[in-house]
């Protein structure tokens, strides 16, 4: 075991069953979790890519920022299910089961991640 898959899962111990203290140690985790992970797989490139992750979130994350962005995510999912009711609203009017069907589906899904997206607790 190197010294980052030990950081791993002495991080991880000191904080399970507990809220990390910010977004961004939580996020700095979830990354050191993944890198734990592509080392028991020897998957250096993923290895590499998670520890340039790392450096960026200890350089410039910010809880705000985090927030914000996640918040702009939940606005584009909106835009999304709405743009699947229009489609399938217009599916519905012509008539054709087959189109109402897969715009059904999509509509679905889109309210799927929406609400997948406004469970996460920021």
């Amino acid at each position: 075991m190197n010294y980052r898959t030990i950081l791993a899962c002495i991080l991880f111990s000191t904080t399970a069953g507990a809220h990390a203290a910010s977004l961004c140690q939580e996020k700095e985790q979830e990354i050191l979790r993944e890198i734990s992970y592509a080392e028991k797989h020897h998957n250096q490139n993923r290895i590499n890519g998670l520890n340039k992750a790392l450096s960026e979130v200890r350089a410039t994350c910010s809880d705000r920022d985090l927030r914000a962005k996640h918040q702009q995510k939940i606005a584009e999912q909106h835009a999304e299910v709405s743009e699947r009711r229009a489609e399938l609203k217009e599916a519905q009017q012509s008539g054709d089961r087959e189109k109402i069907s897969k715009r059904e589906r999509k509509l679905k899904e889109a309210e799927a991640d929406l609400k997948a997206l406004q469970a996460r607790d920021y």
